[in-house]
């Protein structure tokens, strides 16, 4: 399942991202809101429980999520996503995954972890800006199963069609919460039009 955003507000801010001239700050601020809005959509169907709570103009039955959340962002550029989410769920848990793709293979390469030995949450969303060959999101998936997590959700910012079938292909129960889906990916495995390195915009390193 792929949900690509319709939002007018993801799409105008994905814009400001895109442009070449839109500066370290600045990109690190869009991406937290456009995570925000992301956030919304893909937690449309997390599970509550009844609440009551005294109003100061009497008693009101409300709801309350009833499962815990946990952040993975896969480094370094997933972490620009977390404050936003935080900003929803301030109780969500982070739990940290480095990746990095080896620009010859473009296969992720695996050198941090530090997942507690069972889960601890219910509902795993995975962070990465870019969904492009899919390796990196494949490859945390698979991580998140072996620890034993049920549910996972994948949020980013844009999408090669490449990328969606491969993590589609190997796991087709992971729902995809996307800004944007892009045209395809060029000879080194860049999305196209794409906005660049997302870890170097946020980071000022590029």
């Amino acid at each position: 399942m792929v949900f690509e955003s319709k939002h007018p507000l993801v799409k105008h801010k994905l814009t400001l991202m895109r442009d070449v001239d839109t500066k370290p700050k600045k990109f690190r601020e869009l991406i937290r809101e456009v995570t925000m809005l992301l956030c919304y959509e893909a937690t449309s169907d997390l599970l509550t429980r009844e609440k009551t709570v005294t109003t100061p103009m009497g008693t009101a039955v409300g709801r309350e999520l009833s499962e815990q959340i946990g952040l993975i962002p896969i480094l370094r550029a997933g972490l620009g996503m977390v404050h936003g989410i935080w900003e929803m769920m301030p109780g969500a848990e982070v739990w940290h995954i480095g990746l990095y793709r080896d620009e010859e293979t473009l296969m992720p390469v695996s050198y941090y972890n530090k997942l507690p030995t069972s889960p601890t949450v219910q509902v795993c969303l995975v962070l990465d800006p870019m969904l492009a060959t899919g390796g990196s999101a494949i490859a945390t998936v698979d991580i998140l199963k072996n620890w034993g997590a049920q549910r996972i959700k994948f949020v980013g910012l844009l999408a090669a069609p490449e990328g969606i079938r491969a993590l589609h292909t190997a796991h087709p129960d992971v729902p995809i919460h996307i800004a944007q889906i892009d045209a395809h990916l060029n000879d080194i495995g860049f999305i196209v039009p794409g906005l660049g390195d997302a870890g170097d915009r946020q980071f000022g390193t590029g």
